[in-house]
């Protein structure tokens, strides 16, 4: 078994046949993106602020309305806090009047999903694909055109803004 297929599936990761192929490499995604970055708990402690650790390596969520990406409007990209893979651009985020950051479209390939049962009822929870860190959970209440809200924890992104 390919290593980085053992991390996903000893993670709990579902990947889309797409986002597979482009994980493990069998399409030039995969060096665009980088490789897959795995490291210990402590290196994780070590990078992260206590917050960013608690959403992105143990599924936690921030309190609604404390991100200040919540009311980002500028032009740019929203990246991964934990290895900054791009994950959404500004153009794809959106107010749902939910207290965080949400957007309707992701960057092709930069999730990855799997079935939560948390909070009794399934939801799907996504994850970067190239680190495996928490970002949040989709639900299938946004706007056109996808009808998705890719709720996510603004703790876990970094944004850059686009150069004017």
């Amino acid at each position: 078994m390919n290593r980085r297929l053992f991390v996903l599936t000893l993670g709990g990761i579902v990947l889309s046949p797409l986002v597979l192929s482009r994980v493990l490499g069998s399409s030039g995604e995969q060096a665009r993106r980088g490789p897959m970055i795995v490291r210990s708990e402590e290196e994780w402690r070590r990078l992260l602020t206590p917050e960013q650790y608690d959403v992105l390596r143990k599924e936690g969520t921030e309190r609604p309305w404390t991100s200040p990406l919540n009311k980002e409007k500028r032009a740019g990209i929203y990246a991964c806090a934990g290895c900054d893979q791009p994950l959404f651009t500004s153009a794809m985020k959106f107010d749902s009047g939910t207290g965080w950051p949400s957007f309707y479209d992701v960057i092709d390939g930069a999730i990855a999903t799997k079935r939560d049962f948390k909070r009794i009822l399934p939801r799907t929870e996504y994850h970067c694909a190239r680190c495996g860190g928490h970002q949040g959970h989709v639900f299938d209440d946004g706007p056109p055109p996808t009808g998705l809200r890719y709720c996510n924890n603004g703790v876990a992104l970094d944004f850059t803004r686009d150069e004017v």
